[in-house]
């Protein structure tokens, strides 16, 4: 039965962890004209997050800066995104980017999808309590303000972060039920279906929805993701599918990701660096693997194809290199 999946990184907390030792590498890496990109890349890259935070502190404790401010003063480019990116808590990153995807240029709706999809409750939730903290303003306010119709709606259900939870057992009459919902959603497209159907995709379980997903290919004959594009169209057919691919499977969807940012986008650099960072510690060793198998090469082959510098360096650092990676 579904119920979550084994997840691997690729960064694991440093053994040897010494804060002080690298807050002082930090300020002799950021000192004078050329910084020294490499000490920055080995210290950020080989700790796990909660290390950065504690690196952070004793940075500002030893020399009354704030790292993050110095990063930003002394790098530029994609590089230093990735650096920044690297100090932020995951729920500071994520609030700071759905901030960025609503008030930046233009709305970047792959953002909105990409984290509201596949975030967990108590994650969404921090998100939302960092998001009021550091923009005075909430979350769902700016989802209703920068979009609109029922990819709002699906989108304000999401950023509640009151999905059911993972129980352990199933609900057989409510599995047929969910996936007759479904089915009735996909073939009357009222406005009544569509709030049926955001409502089962962005309320229920991943397991209930797992379950329902067997049963609506069972009893239908067909695919829900198929069902659903066949039906849909836009940011709120992207929006169910990126559900149902993470009820499936996050790995899959985040290596989708990638190769969508890759290869449909150009090397979209602010998706590439966000899902980066924001899987390294969760499952990012899964995502290589199926990215592989996937298509056929592997994500440290296309990174090295189209990044370059100590961006690539950085990217392919916390990629963590190894003998499957070539």
């Amino acid at each position: 039965m579904y119920c979550g999946q084994m997840n691997q990184g690729t960064i694991y907390p440093s053994n040897d962890f010494n804060p002080g030792q690298n807050a002082e590498m930090l300020a002799s890496a950021l000192q004078g004209m050329e910084c020294n990109k490499d000490d920055l890349i080995d210290v950020l890259t080989q700790c796990s997050n909660a290390q950065r935070m504690i690196i952070a502190q004793t940075y500002n404790a030893m020399y009354g800066k704030d790292l993050v401010a110095d990063l930003k003063e002394n790098l530029s480019g994609h590089f230093k995104e990735v650096m920044v990116g690297l100090i932020y808590a995951p729920p500071f990153y994520d609030a700071h980017e759905l901030r960025h995807a609503m008030k930046g240029a233009g709305t970047d709706e792959n953002c909105l999808i990409e984290i509201l999809a596949s975030r967990t409750n108590s994650e969404i939730y921090a998100i939302n309590e960092v998001y009021m903290m550091q923009f005075g303003i909430q979350l769902q306010e700016d989802i209703d303000s920068e979009t609109s119709g029922h990819f709002k709606d699906a989108l304000m259900l999401l950023a509640q972060g009151t999905r059911e939870e993972c129980y352990g057992y199933e609900d057989q009459g409510m599995v047929a039920q969910d996936a007759t919902g479904l089915w009735e959603a996909c073939q009357d497209e009222t406005g009544e279906h569509k709030n049926m159907l955001q409502y089962i995709l962005c309320k229920k379980s991943f397991q209930q929805l797992w379950l329902a997903f067997q049963q609506f290919q069972q009893v239908y004959g067909q695919d829900i993701q198929e069902a659903i594009t066949n039906c849909y169209e836009g940011n709120f057919q992207q929006l169910l599918v990126a559900i149902v691919l993470c009820v499936r499977d996050k790995a899959s969807y985040f290596a989708y990701m990638f190769y969508s940012a890759i290869y449909d986008y150009g090397f979209h650099n602010r998706t590439v660096i966000r899902v980066m960072i924001s899987r390294s510690e969760i499952d990012l060793m899964n995502i290589k693997s199926v990215y592989k198998a996937s298509y056929g090469h592997s994500l440290h082959h296309d990174i090295k194809k189209y990044a370059s510098g100590h961006y690539e360096a950085a990217l392919l650092a916390i990629c963590s290199g190894d003998v499957d990676d070539y």
